[in-house]
């Protein structure tokens, strides 16, 4: 009988035994994250201990705070301005669906454990999904999806929030995208904007490679699948629950800068929040046209997973927050734009660097300076833990730029393939392309 890592080292196709291991190591990974977690789902989250600890979780906090416990739905509640919740609509659906999944009412310890575990299931529910169409997806790299499966952003960030529901729907997106599943890809990458903004910004990966194709048709049909799946998420809460709706937008807009943005380096311009949103959006803007450039000059077609991981790496880096979960959002993209495991373990040692960086200075914030009272270490590793968080995407960017430039280090290409996730763009010949200008 073939061990299991001998199955997953030499896999190619996901076969059936490859995505069983796979599987196998997604539960081990959800095992560790549910230990990581284990001290709050014991002593319950409270104060500045849950942030001690590093196991808090928006899952136990807003079912108490935000009429979840009282199975008051989401935008349909009038709940005060303070309770009503910032998420996207079809998150909050969610958020609303589970609770009321959770028997009784009213808030006890008891019930919101329940609601966090629930949660957690769907998760790990996501969690394996994504690993099973990332192995798809990589066609004769299926072995890759094992950094999905045990990737320690996702064993320490995926109890935290509903983002891997988002990151669900974009890996599902593009998986479709790739079998030439056009409109089914559109409506999957619609549901994921409707989840977390990012998926919606994918777009932009897909215009550039249809456009350098002449497959313009590909990208208009999923285009206007995903703005009709997104609709049909958000008109019904538009039409009857309109300032709950739009709180998630306008407390985007409004809000000012938060943990690990690098606008934190900035603040004594005296911008408001709205400034930074200005700045920060324009930044991405030129951004992504500097992307599109990349895109429409290099001298082969990049891949899809290429230019989207450079395109939600802008978007995070420049936004004016970087909550722990969002490197949930790139790691899948990752695994598929440029598959190497010591630059993966070395990111992924980083990120929980500063994953656990940013949970010492909540610590220090709630308790009222208490904790780590006189001392600047805590400080210091928050500071460091923000500068390598960027660094390592950034250099990360850099190197994915330099595969694009530079086709033949590319070892997804290496094997043969043009474009797994290119659809109907793959081997398809330019007929759009812009001069390099040195």
């Amino acid at each position: 009988m073939t061990s299991p890592l001998t199955t997953l080292r030499n896999a190619r196709e996901a076969t059936r035994p490859v995505i069983g291991w796979l599987l196998v190591a997604t539960v081990i990974g959800a095992v560790l994250a549910v230990l990581s977690k284990q001290w709050c789902r014991v002593n319950g989250w409270s104060g500045a201990d849950q942030h001690i600890h590093m196991c808090y979780s928006d899952f136990s906090e807003l079912f108490g705070t935000r009429g979840l416990a009282d199975k008051l739905f989401p935008f349909f509640t009038g709940l005060p301005q303070e309770q009503a919740l910032e998420y996207p609509a079809l998150l909050a659906v969610i958020a609303g669906v589970t609770a009321f999944m959770i028997p009784g009412t009213g808030f006890s310890l008891e019930r919101q454990l329940a609601y966090f575990d629930l949660n957690s299931l769907g998760s790990f529910l996501c969690w394996g999904i994504i690993v099973v169409a990332v192995a798809y997806s990589a066609r004769k790299r299926s072995r890759d999806a094992l950094m999905v499966a045990l990737a320690p952003g996702i064993i320490l960030t995926s109890q935290l929030n509903w983002d891997l529901w988002a990151v669900l729907f974009a890996t599902l997106g593009l998986f479709a995208f790739s079998r030439k599943r056009i409109y089914l890809a559109g409506i999957l990458l619609g549901l994921g904007a409707a989840a977390k903004l990012y998926p919606f910004f994918l777009f932009g990966a897909i215009l550039v490679l249809c456009w350098r194709s002449g497959r313009m048709s590909a990208f208009w049909k999923s285009l206007s699948t995903a703005v009709i799946a997104w609709l049909v998420v958000n008109v019904p809460f538009m039409l009857t629950a309109f300032d709950e709706w739009s709180r998630f937008y306008t407390f985007s807009s409004e809000r000012e800068i938060s943990f690990s943005s690098m606008w934190l380096a900035f603040t004594w311009t005296g911008l408001d929040g709205e400034g930074f949103s200005l700045l920060s959006n324009a930044l991405f803007g030129l951004a992504c046209l500097g992307i599109a450039y990349l895109g429409f000059t290099a001298q082969r077609r990049p891949r899809m997973a290429q230019l989207a991981f450079l395109i939600i790496a802008a978007f995070i880096l420049l936004n004016k927050v970087y909550s722990p979960q969002f490197v949930m959002w790139l790691i899948p993209l990752y695994v598929l734009a440029r598959p190497r495991w010591r630059e993966f373990l070395l990111w992924q040692v980083l990120e929980a660097y500063h994953w656990a960086a940013v949970w010492l200075m909540s610590a220090k914030i709630v308790s009222g300076g208490s904790f780590g009272e006189g001392t600047a270490w805590i400080e210091i590793a928050y500071g460091t833990g923000i500068a390598v968080h960027m660094a390592m995407v950034i250099y990360i960017c850099v190197k994915i730029i330099g595969d694009i430039r530079h086709p033949e280090r590319d070892l997804v290409r290496a094997e043969g393939d043009d474009d797994p996730l290119g659809g109907p763009v793959e081997d398809a010949r330019d007929q759009f392309t812009l001069p390099l200008r040195r």
